[in-house]
């Protein structure tokens, strides 16, 4: 399986973290979850980021995986 490419994000000035996917705003992370998320993107690398990114769209794998709940890679 390929690993995921062409995702971004932004932290918003009230904390949320706005994911893009192409250029395109796919989900808007808010509270606990976009502060873990933020930390975990903080010290992760390239290819870790845009599994983070992946994960917490919900585009990971097109399967059963869960949503992103901040807990976890």
């Amino acid at each position: 399986m390929a690993a995921p490419t062409g995702f971004e994000w932004y932290e918003r000035a009230n904390g949320d973290v706005a994911i893009s996917h192409h250029g395109h705003e796919v989900t808007i992370v808010r509270g606990r979850t976009a502060e873990r998320l933020t930390s975990r993107l903080a010290a992760a690398t390239d290819d870790e980021t845009q599994h983070l990114l992946a994960r917490a769209t919900g585009n990971y794998r097109r399967g059963n995986e869960r949503r992103y709940d901040g807990r976890g890679p």
